[in-house]
């Protein structure tokens, strides 16, 4: 077990992808280029409906909107409610599950701020 941590790893030599790391695990859930603006936004208002995502979250495509929606809701990270109305009505929130992500979500967002710094110095 790698002290540091916290996951096992066979050899120095092993391939991290093929380990059970949990960064990468984490990272495999929500690291795609959408998902953390989905659920910044969702984190913002208690529900949010589908156009207000599409409208927010500044150039995604119905296509990967739907898809990383379905993938949130796959891990239990979102909700999506579908009202039977006309025309129909369909809105997401975050899960207790997904809210549990946004402590560490607002440390990147102070990370990246730092660095954004630190990099306009140079």
């Amino acid at each position: 077990m790698n002290k540091n941590r916290g996951y096992k790893t066979k050899s120095p030599n092993d391939n991290i992808y093929e380990s059970n790391c949990p960064i990468i695990y984490a990272l495999n859930v929500v690291g795609q280029k959408w998902k953390l603006p989905i659920m910044w936004r969702l984190s913002e208002n208690e529900t949010t409906r589908y156009n207000e995502l599409k409208r927010s979250v500044n150039g995604i495509t119905n296509m990967m909107l739907t898809k990383s929606l379905k993938e949130l809701e796959e891990h239990e990270l979102i909700v999506r409610t579908q009202y039977e109305t006309i025309p129909p009505k369909v809105e997401y929130f975050l899960t207790q599950r997904g809210k549990s992500l946004l402590p560490s979500l607002n440390e990147l967002y102070k990370w990246g701020e730092e660095q954004i710094k630190l990099d306009k110095t140079k």
